[in-house]
């Protein structure tokens, strides 16, 4: 949108909600994933009925693993972000979870590139949830909402500026 061009006016909510609080996965086995959870990735992770958890890391928004019998395998576009601050972070990471597909029965790990703007790759676990690990400043995306809507291709453009991400020198 052109610097002069008139911003229209945010339309009032149909619904006064307040906060974002979580989304849901899926497990077919808890305690293993709980296992996954807090030795692998290191989330938080409390049981919160017979079948199912809560998760979270570094934050309040909560993600409920849900205990089910079979499920699909989640689609790349739903996956799930973990941020680092560093390349070196991420190729860190990904060492880690190669050198650990077995014990974790990790599957599909994408090699660390330079892609919709942040430097990432991407794995699915056991119950197939897909994960992301990349470089991200401190509170995620949170930065973009600041900048107002994005022309072009936005924060997918491999050259757009990120605050806060150390990169590797080229």
């Amino acid at each position: 949108m052109p610097a002069d061009a008139a911003v229209p006016a945010k339309a009032e909510p149909a619904l006064k909600l307040k906060f974002l609080s979580h989304g849901t996965l899926e497990s077919t086995d808890l305690d293993f994933s709980r296992r996954f959870y807090e030795e692998f990735l290191g989330l938080d992770v409390v049981r919160t009925s017979p079948i199912s958890l809560m998760v979270r890391l570094g934050g309040d928004n909560t993600i409920a693993v849900v205990k089910c019998k079979a499920k699909q395998p989640m689609n790349l576009l739903a996956h799930n972000g973990l941020d680092v601050e560093t390349q070196e972070e991420v190729d860190a990471a990904y060492s880690t979870v190669v050198e650990q597909t077995d014990k974790w029965k990790l599957k599909k790990i994408s090699k660390p590139l330079l892609q919709h703007g942040t430097y990432s790759f991407y794995f699915w676990d056991c119950d197939d949830n897909c994960w992301e690990i990349l470089t991200n400043p401190k509170g995620g995306y949170s930065w973009l909402f600041g900048l107002g809507d994005l022309e072009g291709k936005g924060h997918q453009d491999k050259n757009f500026a990120r605050p806060g991400v150390k990169t590797s020198p080229a």
